[in-house]
């Protein structure tokens, strides 16, 4: 069931979204070379944890894993696509990319955001990587409107993705979001024709998150159970926004 949010419960889902913000800016521009993961991880959780905020990841229960996530960030390296564990040994190095993810439940609602950034100077094609990853999420942002169907945003992002040369990951979706971290719909990256194409329709909110792979698009899941990394060893983006459905079009909670 899709569940519909009413504009009060859509300015506390607000709140949630401009604290991932903040956090997940403040923490990218901690970004540069010799920095550990695990000091992103330690910034990430003061600024959720002093705004009165709970993270929304740590402690998360997993049934594929068959465990609890440890951490407010997943911090996804070079060919890592998402659930990337933040450690003391991973330092990241000049020319690495790293995608940024993390969630807050602030006043019972949750936001939800990724983003991903370069450490210094990266290649032109890791560059290009970058751009077109968020370019597939803007132009879906752009399809959040009441009347629209969900594949609507699915084949936006499929489409702007393959035509640049990149491949979709397959085996992990956006979703919807409110006071549930994952709620009804799925949202794929590509079109499903097995999946559910529900109209849009005012009070949905959706988190829309293109995870996009510089070679082939299949992915495995480390001995960690939790980190997914591209089966080839390719590069792979992944930024995330939550959208509101409004009658005046798409609003982006998880950002000003």
């Amino acid at each position: 069931m899709i569940i519909r949010k009413s504009p009060a419960e859509l300015e506390k889902m607000r709140r949630s979204g401009l604290l991932v913000y903040k956090v997940l800016h403040t923490v990218a521009e901690m970004v540069q070379e010799g920095v550990s993961t695990l000091e992103l991880e330690a910034a990430a959780e003061k600024l959720i944890l002093d705004a009165g905020a709970r993270p929304a990841f740590k402690g998360y229960y997993s049934p594929a894993a068959g465990n609890r996530y440890p951490y407010v960030l997943c911090t996804s390296v070079n060919d890592e696509i998402v659930h990337g564990m933040p450690s003391k040994h991973k330092i990241l190095k000049r020319g690495d990319i790293i995608s940024i993810d993390t969630g807050v439940q602030l006043d019972g609602y949750y936001g939800d955001s990724a983003i991903t950034v370069g450490v210094g100077e990266i290649s032109p094609q890791l560059a290009k990587l970058l751009a077109v990853t968020q370019e597939s999420l803007e132009r879906a942002i752009e399809k959040v409107r009441p009347g629209n169907r969900l594949f609507d945003i699915c084949s936006t992002v499929q489409k702007h993705v393959e035509s640049n040369g990149f491949t979709i990951v397959r085996e992990f979706v956006g979703h919807g979001i409110g006071t549930e971290l994952h709620e009804e719909p799925q949202v794929p990256n590509y079109v499903d024709r097995n999946n559910e194409n529900p109209r849009l329709k005012e009070g949905m909110v959706l988190a829309i998150e293109p995870m996009v792979n510089a070679g082939k698009p299949q992915s495995k899941v480390l001995s960690d159970r939790w980190t997914a990394v591209s089966q080839d060893g390719s590069a792979s983006a992944h930024f995330e926004h939550c959208v509101a459905v409004t009658k005046d079009g798409p609003w982006v909670l998880t950002r000003p």
